[in-house]
């Protein structure tokens, strides 16, 4: 290779690494802003309003923040025993939950189960694709680094909370409960509660099947559990 074949070279991979790290400074900025500030919107948002307008032009999203204290006690601790039971014990990453779902999988010979932590799960949300590569992977668990080590847990999961998509273009718990039981989510009880967090996994399909019986199932499962897992206070 000649010199000036090498200097190119060497100029793109150092132009590409300079990308690189901008990005990650841009990602990192908006981690810090978020102590203090709420998110107006995450990646799946975005993503979610271009699948209804694709139909409906003017259709919007069902989107309204609400504080911590504003989310009932029962939906936190059914979402927790949901999705990540051991949410305040691990550093972003539960290697035990990770390990059985890789077990899973092989047994099936395909992805069945995917370990992810709320804290991973945020991270795809607020920044990522829903498309699974490697590099969406690796770059959620860079993310995921920076969440748990520049938010609380308590910080974590609210703005988890109050992002996820609960449906066709329902995203947050307040609008989850404003759009399938017509009251705050302050005010859900047990059974609702329950029933939200059962259907995280596959939100548009329920919003469509809100008696199929492996979401009912589940929250049968979550309201016996919800009790015996630990919430950020």
């Amino acid at each position: 290779m000649s010199i000036l074949k090498k200097l190119r070279v060497r100029t793109i991979v150092l132009f590409t690494l300079g990308l690189l790290m901008v990005y990650q400074l841009w990602l990192a900025a908006h981690v810090l802003w978020w102590r203090q500030h709420n998110p107006s919107e995450s990646a799946f948002m975005h993503a979610g309003l271009e699948r209804l307008r694709q139909d409906e032009p003017d259709a919007q999203l069902q989107y309204q923040w609400v504080p911590y204290d504003h989310i009932a006690a029962s939906l936190k601790r059914a979402v927790i025993a949901s999705e990540d039971a051991r949410f305040l014990n691990h550093d972003g990453f539960d290697w035990e939950g990770i390990q059985q779902a890789w077990e899973k999988d092989i047994h099936k010979h395909h992805i069945v189960a995917g370990g992810s932590t709320i804290s991973q799960q945020l991270a795809k949300n607020l920044f990522l694709s829903g498309h699974r590569t490697p590099w969406r992977k690796a770059e959620e668990a860079i993310i995921t680094v920076m969440l748990e080590h520049m938010l609380s847990k308590h910080r974590i999961f609210e703005i988890y909370l109050n992002v996820i998509e609960w449906g066709n273009g329902i995203y947050g718990a307040e609008a989850a409960s404003k759009h399938y039981f017509h009251s705050h989510a302050q005010q859900l009880n047990n059974n609702q509660a329950a029933w939200l967090a059962a259907i995280i996994t596959n939100p548009e399909y329920y919003d469509d099947h809100r008696k199929a019986r492996r979401a009912l199932r589940k929250a049968a499962i979550l309201r016996r559990r919800m009790f015996a897992v630990e919430v950020p206070r």
